[in-house]
């Protein structure tokens, strides 16, 4: 048995990056910002039709950016999914603010709208102050916004759209990360484009992305000597780094189809499997950025802990989905209104390999061993 473990969503670069670095190493602009940074946000803003992009380190730096740009902070509450990674709700606590957890639609894992509409009532009618609303496009699906966008319009709440997971995702033909006042894209190493590290805020709003620009450069104001007069943050992206991400996004739409390749493989080996099914199956906006299979033990047979074991066993790597917010020790206590759903798809839900990067061998090892898991239960 091979030893070379198989990641679940490991960086796919390759000839065309190196290209690219080499030419950015060569011009000079190897400190922070330059020419690639500037052609970077216009190739990503031009994408997803957004008016402005702005380059950040990572994308927890764009949340934290774009809520203060909103006006979050103490006093106030931001809306958060409970079922998401910790960096969204990091962000919120960073302003000063307060997170306030909702829960998911169990059939996507996204957010709840219609609870979501009944706790912007209800915090409403407390006359308090809700900063924003920031939907998660869960494992590469838009959030319903549809729904969602009118219900945070008339309450009067903007919408920070995390689309940290989604890029090249889509809903009604709208490109994710175009929703909302303002939106967040994450480069890391694991996301479906990588900049080694990145992130990036869009918007169409020239006075926010003015903001966001100016707090992210530490606030220095446009003088020859150095002169401040708000606290402002290192949060602007690498050139290099930049240069990455661009050759990246050129190979977007061909990694995509690698996934959706694993996504295909992954809804035949579990086709006929009573109790299992994949987690938002037929979204014809997804960008397969991990493929999640949930599984109700009492139809299957098994748990996906049992799977997770065996394949651990065979050297490839798995994950629960998020453990829910409401649940993490660091915001006990925090508000939340849940219905469950985020708890069991926690208890019951698995993250498979999904990557672009894995050939012929690694997906043929996936598919042998989850053939033989099934065949031994």
């Amino acid at each position: 048995m091979t030893s070379e473990t198989i990641h679940l969503s490991p960086p796919d670069v390759g000839s065309l990056e190196e290209q690219y670095v080499l030419s950015a190493i060569r011009s000079g602009w190897v400190a922070p910002l330059g020419p690639e940074v500037d052609a970077f946000e216009s190739d990503v803003a031009r994408r997803l039709g957004r008016a402005y992009a702005v380059a950040t380190n990572s994308g927890t730096a764009a949340l934290h950016l774009g809520l203060l740009a909103l006006g979050a902070g103490p006093n106030q509450v931001v809306i958060v999914p409970t079922l998401t990674f910790a960096a969204t709700a990091n962000a919120v606590v960073y302003t000063g603010a307060r997170p306030f957890f909702v829960d998911c639609d169990p059939l996507t894992g996204n957010i709840d709208v219609g609870l979501l509409h009944e706790v912007l009532a209800r915090l409403r009618h407390e006359g308090r102050r809700v900063a924003a609303v920031i939907p998660v496009d869960m494992f590469g699906r838009c959030a319903d916004y549809e729904r969602l966008l009118p219900v945070c319009a008339a309450a009067g709440v903007p919408v920070l759209e995390d689309a940290a997971e989604a890029l090249g995702a889509s809903r009604a033909g709208q490109a994710a990360g175009s929703f909302g006042q303002a939106s967040v894209l994450s480069f890391n190493g694991n996301k479906i484009i990588t900049t080694s590290g990145g992130g990036m805020l869009l918007t169409d709003d020239a006075a926010l992305a003015t903001r966001v620009r100016y707090l992210a450069t530490q606030a220095r104001l446009p003088v020859a000597h150095y002169e401040h007069t708000d606290i402002g943050y290192n949060y602007r992206l690498s050139n290099i780094l930049a240069a990455i991400g661009r050759a990246q996004l050129q190979r977007l739409d061909a990694m995509i189809g690698r996934r959706r390749d694993m996504r295909e493989l992954y809804a035949k080996s579990f086709a006929s499997v009573p109790g299992v099914h994949l987690l938002g199956e037929g979204d014809p906006g997804d960008n397969f950025w991990l493929t999640v299979i949930v599984v109700n033990p009492h139809e299957a047979g098994w748990s996906v802990n049992d799977l997770a074991s065996y394949l651990r066993d065979r050297h490839i790597e798995t994950r629960p989905v998020w453990m829910p917010m409401h649940l993490q020790p660091v915001h006990a206590g925090v508000e939340a209104a849940v219905t469950g759903a985020a708890e069991r798809l926690f208890a019951t839900g698995l993250a498979l390999p999904s990557g672009s990067a894995a050939n012929e061998a690694q997906r043929a090892r996936v598919e042998h061993a989850i053939d033989s898991f099934l065949a031994s239960r």
